[in-house]
C-alpha cells in the first residue's frame, strides 16, 4: 500500500513539472501538430451507435461550474450523437459516501467526475474503474501522468493544470492600503488588522461547506512535513505515528481558529457557503479567502478587470504554495450500464474542435498535442513564475490520504462551532482514521 501511495504522489508531482514547462510556453502547445495525429483528433464524424440512450454523469454540487457539464456542450453532444447526458448532482459534503454506496449496490453512474488522488483512496480506483489506455485520445496526451495511477490511464481531462491552494487576495485592496504579501503568521494577522480597520472583512470563511475548512491545514500540514519530516505521511499511513502526535498540526489548526477568534472573518461562517464567495469578492466585501485558484477564475468570468492573486498559507516563514492533485477528471466505472456511450462522450470532448474552445475559455494548459494552450491570465502566469518554476510548491495532504476525508471536514467544522479544540480535532480524527484504514485492510491497522 505504501509503495502504491508513493507512485501516485510521484506521478502527480511529475505532472506539476510538466505544467511548469507547458505554461511557460504560453500559447505554444504544439500548434503545428496535425489535427489527425494520434487517431483522429480532428475527426468530426459521428456514429449512430447509442442514439436515444441517456447516460448518467455524477458530479458534486460544488463542481457545477465544471467545463464538462455546461449545457451547450451537452446539447451539442446530444444533437450529434443522439445520446443525452443526465446530471446526478451529489451533496458536496457527502459526495464520496454517496458514490461509495452507488458503486457498492450497482447503482453505478456511467461517468463520474472526481479527483484522481481521491479516487484511488475513496473509491477503490483499481477495482471500480475502467482502464482507458487504449482509448484513441490517449495517444495525443502531452502529459499522461496526471491522468494515471498504477501505470494506467484511468481518468480524462482536457487540461494538465493542477489547482493551487493558498490565500486568494484582492490586489487592489492590498495596493490601496499599502499592504505586502505576508510571509508568516504574525505578518498575516497584521495585514488582517489593517484591512479590518478599513471597514472590509479580511477573510471570508464559508464553513457551512465543511470541506472549505480543510484548505488551510491541507497545504500547511504538507509544507510542514516537506520541511521537517518528509516521510511523515508514510508513517501515519502505516500506523507508526498518529495525527495527534505532531504538535505543529495542532498549532496550524489553532492558527486558523485564531483568525476567526480575533474577528477577522465573516460572523456567520457556519451559515455562509462557498457559492457566496464570488459575489463577496465582486462586491469588495472581503479581501482574502483560504481557497484554490479556481475561485480566481470564477471571479474573472464575472469581472475580468478584478485583480486577484494567490499566496501560500502563511502558517510559517517561507511556506510553499499548496498544489492540490488535478481535480475534476472524468472516470468510467467498470459497471457502467452504457459503457460504449460513456466512452463516446470522452471521445467527443477530446476532439480538437471541441477541446480547443474549452481550453481557450477556461485558460487551461492543454493536455493534447494538437490543442493549443492560450495565453495564460496574469494570476496563473504569476503562479508559474513565482511558485511552479522555482519549485516552491508542495502537494497537499489530499495526495497522501488513503481514506475518505469527510469526517475530518466535519471535525474541522466542529472546532468553529465550539465543540472541539485543535488537539481534540486531531485526537478524534485519529480514532476515525484508524477505523477507516482498518476497514480498508491497510497493513498496520
Amino acid at each position: 500500500m505504501k509503495q502504491k501511495t508513493r507512485k501516485i504522489a510521484a506521478g502527480l508531482l511529475g505532472g506539476l513539472v510538466a505544467v511548469s514547462l507547458a505554461a511557460c510556453g504560453g500559447g505554444n502547445a504544439s500548434p503545428g501538430a496535425s489535427t489527425a495525429a494520434g487517431g483522429g483528433g480532428g475527426d468530426t464524424g459521428s456514429s449512430s451507435g447509442g442514439s436515444g440512450t441517456t447516460i448518467e454523469l455524477a458530479i458534486s454540487k460544488s463542481s457545477q461550474d465544471s467545463a464538462f457539464v455546461q449545457q451547450d456542450l451537452l446539447d451539442a453532444f446530444e444533437k450529434e450523437t443522439g445520446i443525452k447526458v443526465n446530471l446526478q448532482l451529489l451533496p458536496a459534503e457527502q459526495t464520496a459516501t454517496v458514490l461509495q454506496t452507488k458503486l457498492a449496490v450497482d447503482e453505478t453512474p456511467d461517468i463520474i467526475q472526481y479527483n484522481l488522488a481521491s479516487a484511488t483512496t475513496d473509491l477503490n480506483l483499481e477495482r471500480n474503474f475502467e482502464i482507458l489506455d487504449d482509448e484513441p485520445w490517449v495517444s495525443r496526451l502531452e502529459n499522461k501522468e496526471v491522468l494515471s495511477a498504477y501505470g494506467h490511464v484511468y481518468s480524462f481531462h482536457v487540461s494538465q493544470d493542477t489547482g493551487m491552494q493558498g490565500v486568494v487576495y484582492n490586489k487592489d485592496i492590498f495596493d490601496e492600503l499599502g499592504l505586502s504579501i505576508p510571509n508568516n503568521f504574525e505578518e498575516f494577522l497584521a495585514v488582517c488588522e489593517k484591512i479590518k480597520a478599513a471597514g472590509i472583512t479580511p477573510v471570508f470563511m464559508p464553513y457551512k461547506d465543511n470541506w472549505a475548512a480543510n484548505v488551510w491545514p491541507a497545504a500547511a500540514f504538507a509544507d510542514y512535513a516537506d520541511k521537517n519530516e518528509p516521510d511523515l505521511f508514510e508513517k501515519i499511513n502505516s500506523n507508526q505515528k498518529k495525527w495527534s502526535d505532531v504538535p505543529a498540526f495542532a498549532d496550524i489548526l489553532q492558527q486558523q481558529y485564531e483568525v476567526y477568534e480575533k474577528g477577522y472573518t465573516n460572523g456567520d461562517l457556519l451559515s455562509d457557503s462557498y457559492d457566496m464567495a464570488v459575489g463577496k469578492f465582486l462586491n469588495k466585501e472581503v479581501a482574502m479567502m483560504f481557497m484554490g485558484d479556481w475561485l480566481i477564475q470564477n471571479v474573472a468570468e464575472n469581472d475580468p478587470n478584478m485583480r486577484l492573486g494567490l499566496f501560500p498559507i502563511p502558517y510559517t516563514q517561507d511556506a510553499k504554495l499548496g498544489a492540490s492533485p488535478l481535480g475534476g477528471q472524468l472516470f468510467i466505472p467498470k459497471k457502467a450500464k452504457h459503457m460504449a456511450e460513456a466512452k463516446k462522450f470522452l471521445d467527443y470532448v477530446a476532439r480538437k474542435d471541441v477541446a480547443q474552445p474549452i481550453v481557450d475559455k477556461q485558460k487551461y494548459v492543454s493536455i493534447f498535442s494538437d490543442v493549443t494552450t492560450p495565453e495564460l491570465p496574469e494570476y496563473k502566469q504569476e503562479i508559474v513564475d513565482n511558485y511552479i518554476t522555482p519549485k516552491k510548491t508542495v502537494l497537499t495532504v489530499d495526495a497522501h490520504m488513503l481514506v475518505d476525508r469527510s469526517e475530518l471536514y466535519r471535525l474541522l467544522q466542529d472546532e468553529f462551532a465550539g465543540g472541539l479544540d485543535a488537539q481534540g480535532v486531531l485526537t478524534a480524527w485519529d480514532e476515525k482514521f484508524a477505523q477507516l484504514m482498518k476497514d480498508k485492510e491497510v497493513e498496520g491497522f
